[in-house]
Formats: C-alpha cells, sequence, structure tokens
C-alpha cells in the first residue's frame, strides 16, 4: 500500500472537543425538556450538526419548523463555540503535535477531512493554522459522513488519489464514508474495533511506522 497523503479526522483525531459538544447538545436539549445523556451523545459521532438534532428531537413530542430547527442548530453552536474560543494550543496533545511534524517532515502531504463547520476555529485556536496542505470541512460539503464527500474533497485538494491517502478516523461513520471513497483507513479510539479498518491504532504515533511501511 503505497501512502502519500494523510487525511485526518478533526475531533476524536487532532483534538477533543466531546465534552464541549456533550455540554452544548444537553444545555439546547434541557431548554426544551428533553432527556439528554450519554447514551444519546453517543449516536451523534461523526454526523452532522442538522442531523444530530435530529436524533435529539427523537425524544420530543412536539414537531419543529425547519426555522425552528436552525434556531436550535445556532444556539448549540453559539455555547460550543464559547468553549471553543477558550482552547489554546497547550490544548493540542505533545504526542499530536510530534507525529504530525515527523510525518510531514517524511514529506507526506497531510489534510483535515472533518463534517464540522468550526473546524477553522478549532485549528487557529490550537497554532494549526498553517500546518495542513489543504483543509476539507462542514463549511465545504453538502453530505456529511458516512457519505465519503468530505475526505474525495480533500485528496482532490492534496492532489493525491483517494488509494494512496491513509485516512484517521475515531467514528463509524468516518470509517464508513473513507472506506466508501475508496480510501484506506486508520481507525483510533471506537473505530479502532471496526472491521472494515485497515489498521487499528490506540494512539495517533502509531501512524509514523504504518506510514514508513507505505512510503
Amino acid at each position: 500500500m503505497l501512502i502519500e497523503a494523510v487525511i485526518f479526522d478533526l475531533d476524536g483525531v487532532i483534538c477533543h472537543t466531546d465534552q464541549f459538544h456533550y455540554q452544548a447538545w444537553k444545555a439546547v436539549a434541557g431548554q426544551l425538556g428533553i432527556p439528554f445523556d450519554e447514551h444519546i451523545n453517543a449516536r451523534l459521532r461523526g454526523v452532522s450538526r442538522m442531523e444530530s438534532l435530529e436524533i435529539i428531537l427523537e425524544q420530543s413530542e412536539k414537531n419543529y419548523s425547519q426555522e425552528e430547527k436552525e434556531q436550535l442548530a445556532g444556539e448549540k453552536n453559539r455555547i460550543y463555540q464559547s468553549f471553543l474560543c477558550k482552547m489554546t494550543p497547550t490544548d493540542l496533545a505533545p504526542e499530536v503535535s510530534r507525529t504530525l511534524d515527523v510525518l510531514r517532515g517524511m514529506g507526506l502531504r497531510l489534510a483535515i477531512g472533518s463534517s464540522s463547520r468550526n473546524t477553522a476555529l478549532i485549528l487557529h485556536r490550537l497554532g494549526l493554522d498553517e500546518l495542513f496542505d489543504a483543509v476539507a470541512d462542514g463549511t465545504q460539503i453538502k453530505r456529511s459522513k458516512p457519505d465519503p464527500e468530505v475526505f474525495l474533497l480533500a485528496a482532490s485538494l492534496l492532489g493525491v488519489r483517494p488509494s494512496r491517502a491513509l485516512v484517521v478516523e475515531d467514528a463509524a461513520a468516518g470509517i464508513q464514508a473513507a472506506k466508501a471513497g475508496g480510501f484506506p483507513a486508520a481507525g483510533i479510539g471506537g473505530a479502532a474495533q471496526i472491521l472494515d479498518v485497515d489498521f487499528s491504532i490506540e494512539t495517533i504515533a502509531e501512524l509514523v511506522p504504518i506510514c514508513i511501511q507505505g512510503r
């Protein structure tokens, strides 16, 4: 397997803002009187904001208009962004920073492939604005994961074939998207146990020997 590039999901791989998402959705659900817990939150991993809202609203007896849904999604994002704005480069794990530097030193092209519309803000807060050769995110796509659109866009921006760009994901929807797009996939965290992954890793540093073997 020839690897020329690595495409990273953002949340759960490069950084961890899961708790921010959870707290923001819990606040919105609380305003609506809808039950929300870690079990429901787990269903939101890797899916878009509006799709996440639809999952939460399954617990409601009320039917919401599209305008009301957009207002609720906007409120969630405002709460979430208030947490993001407190992030600093010290929130980036040293292992992540070292691994990215090593991969870049190997001549690999690096990209972000995230459904998040807050990708630019997160990268800025972590001091990663200039590190990646390409960024494909939720502001540029019409279909979120498990559709492969965001990864195909990232590969196009990098100028590499999908078969030569390793996708790193922590969510099942992301692994499904990678495989649907013809990408090799490395699963970390919960995604490491998915049968479709080409590589199961416990830490991001394990990408280095994988990429060395693929050079």
